[in-house]
C-alpha cells in the first residue's frame, strides 16, 4: 500500500513504540496494533521483535527503581517476546500517546475504551503498549532498541524521501520505503 504525503510537510518527529508480552502473546492484537500504527498513517521506520531477559528490563526501566511497581514491570518485560518500532508521524510523540490511552487501564476503558489500552489492556502493567513521553526519551529509549540506529543520518538522509513521499509499506521488511532503489512495492 502506497501513500502518496502532501508537500511540503513538516519535519517527521520519531518515537519508539513498544507492543508488551501480553500483547504479543496473543497474535490478533499484535496483528490489531500493527494495523492501527498503519490506518493513522505513521510511517514505520524500524520493527524488530525481540525479548529481555531481567537485567535488560532493569536497565531500561532503571528510573522508577524504588517505586512499588518496579519489581513487577521488571519481571512481566522480561516474561515474553515484544515486539519495538521507530515510528514517525508529524507529531508522532503525542499522537501514538493518544491512541495508546492513559498508562491506567481501569481509566482507559472507562474515558478511552477506543483506545490501545482501553481496548486491549489487561492491567497497569500489563497495559499492552509504551511510547516514548518526549523527543529526549524517545531518543534513548530508540538507542536502546535499535543500538545501530543513527538518528542524526536518518534525518539526513531518509527523512526527507519519506516526508515528501511517495512511501510504501514494505510488509516482507515491515518497513515503509520509498520506491526505487531496487525495490518496488510488488516485491
Amino acid at each position: 500500500m502506497c501513500v502518496v504525503l502532501q508537500a511540503p510537510r513538516p519535519l517527521l518527529q520519531l518515537t519508539l513504540a513498544i507492543v508488551k508480552p501480553n500483547a504479543v502473546a496473543h497474535p490478533l492484537i499484535l496483528e490489531a496494533v500493527h494495523k492501527i500504527i498503519l490506518s493513522n498513517e505513521f510511517l514505520i521506520v524500524r520493527s524488530r521483535d525481540l525479548a529481555w531477559n531481567r537485567q535488560d528490563s532493569q536497565q531500561f526501566y532503571r528510573e522508577h527503581s524504588g517505586h512499588f511497581f518496579y519489581q513487577r514491570l521488571v519481571e512481566f518485560m522480561a516474561s515474553g517476546p515484544m515486539r519495538a518500532y521507530i515510528l514517525a508521524h508529524e507529531e508522532a510523540i503525542p499522537f501514538w500517546r493518544s491512541l495508546m490511552g492513559p498508562t491506567k487501564v481501569f481509566r482507559a476503558q472507562h474515558t478511552d475504551p477506543d483506545t490501545i489500552r482501553g481496548s486491549y489492556g489487561l492491567t497497569d502493567t500489563r497495559n499492552s503498549v509504551h511510547g516514548s513521553d518526549s523527543a529526549a526519551s524517545a531518543r534513548r529509549e530508540i538507542a536502546t532498541f535499535f543500538p545501530d540506529f543513527c538518528e542524526e543520518d536518518w534525518y539526513r538522509h531518509e527523512e526527507p524521501h519519506l516526508r515528501c513521499g511517495p512511501v510504501c509499506y514494505d510488509a516482507t521488511a515491515a518497513i515503509h520505503r520509498v520506491p526505487g532503489d531496487g525495490w518496488t512495492e510488488k516485491d
